[in-house]
């Protein structure tokens, strides 16, 4: 298979960053990365403006970042509650997941990637948890949540 180098002008997912230079399948680049202005093509003339890509890529993780931390300080304030509805018998049926968990940040002015919330599968017992939220690369934050079932404390009062 033919392939050539290629300077990338912004982030690409599972291919780089910025001024990386990669190299990719010719075919790739010919009818995707270059006509989309995704990449340029790695020349001599264009290995010179490297260095103006990489200040750009240096700003823009240090703004991510700086906005990753801001993030992090607002999720480790809050503390969410859900109620999970209850069945006959007593017992809850439901569950909490992330895209609930993402919807009530949303309403607090929080916007997180639903994918960032770390949870190993639904939460379908009452009780206090903690979750990661994974912000960036190296911004985790702690989010408490409260988990009640809707009528406990009906039962507690009987």
């Amino acid at each position: 298979m033919a392939t050539t180098e290629v300077i990338l002008r912004e982030k690409i997912g599972n291919l780089g960053a910025e001024a990386d230079v990669v190299t990719v399948k010719a075919g790739y680049a010919r009818n995707f990365l270059v006509p989309e202005g995704k990449a340029y093509e790695a020349t001599k003339a264009n290995l010179k403006h490297l260095e103006s890509l990489k200040a750009n890529r240096v700003k823009r993780e240090a703004e991510e970042f700086a906005a990753a931390q801001e993030t992090a300080a607002k999720i480790k304030k809050l503390k969410l509650e859900f109620t999970l509805e209850t069945g006959q018998g007593g017992k809850a049926f439901g569950s909490v997941t992330s895209i609930d968990i993402h919807k009530e940040l949303s309403e607090k002015g929080i916007e997180v990637d639903r994918h960032a919330i770390q949870l190993d599968g639904p939460i379908k017992t009452s009780g206090k948890q903690d979750l990661e939220v994974k912000l960036h690369g190296d911004v985790t934050a702690n989010l408490k949540i409260n988990v009640k079932v809707a009528g406990e404390e009906e039962a507690a009062a009987e």
